[in-house]
């Protein structure tokens, strides 16, 4: 599948107020998430490598221990088995990466 529409495919909430849509190919996961205001993802690790975009609003990320609030333009990189938490500080809209495929996502 080479070309595949975002507005296709079904989202799922993989926590209260963090809604995805993935796409997967061979070696990544491309994720587009809609979050809520004051939505969380709790601390946690996971192996794959991940690049956080915030493309619309405003989401608290801590990687380790640095917490940023990243808007439009600032990317979040987070090495595999760091520790890293997220908050939406408004509804906002985020593509995430991840190196390799996660098949939790599938």
């Amino acid at each position: 599948m080479n070309y595949i529409k975002v507005g296709d495919i079904d989202a799922k909430e993989i926590a209260p107020g963090f809604f995805g849509k993935f796409i997967h190919s061979d070696k990544i996961t491309l994720a587009y998430w809609e979050a809520k205001k004051d939505a969380k993802i709790p601390l946690h690790t996971h192996p794959h490598e991940m690049m956080v975009n915030v493309i619309e609003g405003e989401l608290e990320l801590t990687i380790g221990d640095e917490t940023r609030v990243l808007t439009y333009g600032t990317v979040g990189v987070i090495p595999g088995m760091v520790p890293h938490k997220a908050t939406a500080v408004t509804d906002c809209k985020i593509i995430d990466v991840f190196y390799p495929v996660r098949e939790d996502y599938k």
